[in-house]
């Protein structure tokens, strides 16, 4: 390749070059790697240096946090609840019924005579006093009949004058033997036919006089009308039964009914208290909340109703206004037992424990304690508490749903005030069911 020794030592002189600049170009990377590396590491120091104390800062924040004790919490208020003592007041007790109104007397009016109605003196609903004119029918047939009826009787008065006078001459000739006995008997006898000639033909008069009567209709009794059943111009039947044209009826409006049905445990009690005809009875319509119809006990049917085993009764009401109408239903109260000493608290303030009924009392430290109690009758908004609760005990009133039993709470105290007049009204029951209710006696 190199023909001259001259051209082996150039080349040989040029690699030597070249290896030279190569090694120096090495030697200066060495040294800025060195550089850079150094330049790194010093970076990365302080960085590590704010590492480790926050590491040390959250080790002791672990430490002060978990190590010392927590700070105590607020004990919360106990709750507030308003107390009262039972109201003590004297009651009536009432066992109560559903019934109805029924008129104390009822009329259906028919004619007695047959004809034709030739006016009407009334008018539908009013109220007709006892004998005022409600129909008229054509009477001119019935006074004909009256007429002719009174005639008889003239025939039959001069017939029986001129036998009297036939007898008295007769029996003045019997002292001087000029007649016969048997004729003195003949003249007798007709004496007494032409008498009860006339009683007959007095007798048709009586009842011709009753047909020309019976032409005008008037009313049996007191009461409210109905409205008519028949016009003016039509024919009616007479005869005064059943066949006979019905042509109003009439109610009596004072007094009325009330009926009802007891069952048989409420007539019992009612018995052994003595309750018969003449106890009073308290009765209030659907629409009123007090009882403001008065009355007394009337009648007792003389059994009771083997298929629903209760018992009819009646009281007897004064309706001097015309008020209460048949058919009206109503409630009745029937007072037993008299008046009595009770307790009684709020019907809210009654919680329930499955079958149990409790009220929540407070003690003299302010714990919440339960009793168990029997219930009575409601009187408006107060309950009677039979068993379970004295006097001196302290109810609460307000707050129920915030009292636990064996809970202090702060008692409050507060005042059970008696129901106003008119609100001691049961609610309502099923009309088949009566109801026991009590009211403050006055």
């Amino acid at each position: 390749m190199f023909d001259t020794p001259f051209d082996r030592n150039a080349a040989e002189a040029a690699e030597e070059r070249r290896d030279q600049q190569a090694s120096e170009l090495l030697d200066d990377g060495s040294a800025e790697e060195t550089t850079v590396s150094e330049k790194g590491t010093a970076l990365q120091r302080p960085r590590r240096l704010w590492l480790a104390l926050a590491a040390l800062f959250a080790l002791v924040g672990a430490w002060w946090l978990l190590g010392s004790e927590p700070a105590a919490t607020a004990a919360p208020a106990p709750p507030v609840v308003t107390v009262a003592p039972p109201l003590q007041k004297e009651i009536t007790e009432w066992d109560e019924f559903v019934g109805r109104f029924q008129a104390s007397n009822s009329v259906e009016v028919r004619p007695q005579v047959s004809g034709a109605i030739t006016r009407i003196h009334f008018t539908d609903g009013q109220f007709v006093r006892k004998g005022a004119p409600l129909f008229t029918i054509d009477s001119r047939t019935y006074r004909a009949a009256l007429a002719e009826a009174q005639a008889e009787v003239a025939r039959a008065e001069s017939a029986l004058a001129l036998s009297r006078d036939n007898l008295a001459r007769a029996q003045r000739l019997i002292t001087e033997d000029a007649i016969a006995g048997t004729e003195i008997d003949r003249l007798q006898a007709e004496v007494r036919n032409n008498a009860a000639i006339l009683a007959a033909a007095r007798a048709r008069v009586s009842a011709r006089a009753l047909d020309v009567g019976f032409t005008t209709v008037r009313a049996p009794i007191s009461g409210r009308i109905s409205d008519r059943r028949i016009d003016a111009g039509n024919l009616v039947s007479g005869g005064g039964g059943s066949a006979a044209t019905l042509l109003t009826t009439i109610n009596a409006v004072d007094p009325v009914y009330f009926e009802f049905s007891g069952s048989e445990a409420l007539f019992l009690k009612a018995r052994r208290e003595g309750l018969d005809k003449g106890t009073p009875v308290e009765i209030s319509l659907q629409d009123e909340s007090d009882y403001r119809w008065h009355g007394t006990l009337d009648f007792t049917d003389n059994g009771l109703d083997s298929d629903s085993g209760t018992i009819r009764a009646r009281a007897v009401v004064r309706n001097g206004e015309g008020f209460l109408a048949p058919g009206l239903f109503g409630r009745m109260r029937l007072a037993t037992g008299g008046t009595r000493q009770a307790l009684l608290v709020p019907d809210t303030a009654v919680t329930t424990d499955q079958t149990r009924k409790l009220l929540l009392v407070v003690g003299k430290d302010g714990t919440v304690a339960t009793r168990a109690v029997e219930l009575g009758p409601l009187v408006g908004n107060l309950r009677v508490i039979e068993k379970g609760l004295k006097p001196t005990d302290r109810v609460i009133i307000k707050g129920t749903q915030m009292a636990m039993p064996g809970q202090k709470v702060s008692a409050q105290r507060g005042r059970i005030a008696a129901s106003a007049p008119g609100s001691d009204k049961t609610p309502e029951a099923p009309a088949s069911t009566p109801a026991a209710s009590a009211s403050l006696a006055s």
